[in-house]
């Protein structure tokens, strides 16, 4: 009898059939989707540049007087006169101090979920999940209340500790993967060699998770540059407003500066750019370390 051979593949070489796709095809598509993306993310971009340079008069015009017209820089020197650098610097404060403060409470939180046991694991993460169930206006009012209590209405303080209140368990769950991640050998070693837990944890888990704290740091960062709802009730005084609520002052109800907004807009994005150019290493790598745990 004659054994029966498996017919050859057509034109591949030894037999065997290829399960890879032409590699032209791949590029052209993700470079397809690269510029699909850079025009959808670009054009708003560009039409709120153009915009911020355009004379009052023009908005609302014409759609060819977005394009034909003579630019002024009348928003921006209104904008700086109006309390812009002030804003900014309160911004500037109010998100760097909620960073560090959610940052400071999310760290060691999430280190310790990922060592506990299963159980308790359940508890605690679903306790997280139902904080962050609650509504941000539900939670205004009694902090209202207990702010003027202890009299920090009006204050950075106060919008400082709202905002770490509101990220803290955010920032809890998307940690804890990252510490999930650390080889347990490690941990192992340190403790071989008598170091105690806060020991392991700062010098041994810490710098091993640094990609994921730059990376949740740089998005608590970035809430908390554009948070308004805690910024417009906590802080009363109109010249302690930051950037967000400064935005929303150039909007009324019978008519819209748009040109100062867009300048503002686009002075507010600037920060949050350079923040994204100088940790955008940390972000490609957290975003998904993380993610394998």
């Amino acid at each position: 009898m004659t054994s029966r051979q498996p017919p050859l593949a057509t034109g591949i070489p030894g037999g065997r059939a290829s399960s890879r796709l032409d590699p032209a095809r791949p590029g052209a598509v993700s470079w397809s989707l690269r510029i699909f993306l850079l025009v959808l993310y670009t054009l708003p971009l560009f039409w709120l540049f153009m915009t911020s340079l355009e004379p009052p008069g023009n908005v609302g015009g014409p759609a060819v007087d977005m394009f034909v017209f003579r630019p002024t820089l009348e928003s921006y020197q209104a904008a700086l006169n109006g309390g812009l650098l002030n804003a900014v610097l309160q911004s500037l404060i109010i998100a760097s101090g909620a960073t560090a403060l959610t940052l400071a409470v999310a760290l060691p939180a999430a280190y310790g979920l990922a060592q506990v046991r299963r159980r308790t694991v359940v508890v605690g993460l679903g306790a997280l999940v139902g904080l962050q169930m609650l509504p941000q206006t539900a939670t205004i009012i009694p902090l209202f209340q207990v702010f003027g209590t202890v009299h920090l209405l009006d204050t950075q303080l106060a919008v400082i500790l709202a905002d770490a209140a509101l990220l803290a368990p955010w920032a809890t769950l998307l940690l804890r993967p990252f510490f999930r991640a650390v080889p347990e050998a490690l941990e192992e070693a340190a403790a071989l060699d008598g170091a105690s837990q806060l020991r392991t944890f700062t010098s041994v888990c810490l710098p091993i998770a640094r990609n994921g704290a730059a990376t949740v740091g740089t998005l608590v960062f970035m809430i908390s540059w554009g948070e308004f709802l805690y910024a417009i009730n906590l802080i009363l005084s109109p010249g302690k407003y930051p950037i967000s609520a400064l935005l929303a002052e150039q909007i009324s109800q019978f008519s819209s500066n748009w040109p100062n907004l867009m300048a503002l807009a686009a002075v507010t994005a600037v920060p949050i750019m350079v923040l994204f150019v100088f940790t955008y290493r940390f972000l490609r790598s957290g975003l998904t370390l993380g993610a394998v745990k």
